[in-house]
């Protein structure tokens, strides 16, 4: 049995084409979906592009929704992640030369630059995760979803979610040991 809904009335008035609730659902949904969809994929065009997409299937399911099935907001966060892995998977397809030029969007040259590099170097290490662990890391810490619900998600078990976490964070821990205040311990 699936638990109470909060998003249930809302999402029944966007099937009934109330623009209103339109509005709170996108104010709602939409930053969490472009902050998965940016960590998944590492480029915010992209992650635009995958959030809007995925708001508009929102959009387009919601007459159809049906209360008690699942939880609106996992089965939203469910079709991120599967425009996510769509586009993951065409990348590999296509081999690029390098990587495209990114523009520093700090606040001055001068101030940020520490913060932005271990950003950098951070979203880096999290790209080179395999695909599991990255999705159990990003949707645990950066979606702030319980080990229940992210495993629900992720069609796993608790376990096998736990198991993903622990492999994903041992090999993030050795990718960014230099950031350690400790200077590269393992964080024991």
């Amino acid at each position: 049995m699936v638990a109470v809904d909060p998003d249930e009335d809302l999402v029944r008035r966007v099937g009934q084409g109330d623009p209103a609730a339109s509005q709170v659902l996108v104010e709602r949904k939409l930053p969490r979906i472009l902050a998965l969809a940016h960590r998944m994929l590492g480029d915010a065009a992209e992650a635009e592009d995958v959030a809007q997409e995925a708001m508009l299937r929102a959009w387009r399911q919601a007459p159809k929704w049906q209360a008690g099935k699942a939880r609106f907001d996992t089965w939203l966060h469910r079709v991120a992640l599967n425009l996510c892995y769509d586009r993951l998977r065409r990348r590999r397809e296509i081999p690029t030369a390098a990587p495209p030029d990114r523009p520093d969007e700090g606040p001055a040259p001068d101030r940020g630059l520490l913060a932005a590099e271990t950003g950098a170097r951070v979203d880096a290490a999290l790209a080179r995760l395999p695909d599991r662990q990255r999705e159990a890391v990003v949707l645990c810490h950066y979606q702030d979803l319980s080990n229940i619900e992210a495993a629900a998600l992720m069609d796993i078990s608790v376990e096998a979610l736990e198991s993903l976490l622990s492999r994903g964070r041992r090999a993030l821990r050795q990718s960014l040991a230099d950031l350690s205040p400790k200077g590269g311990g393992d964080g024991r």
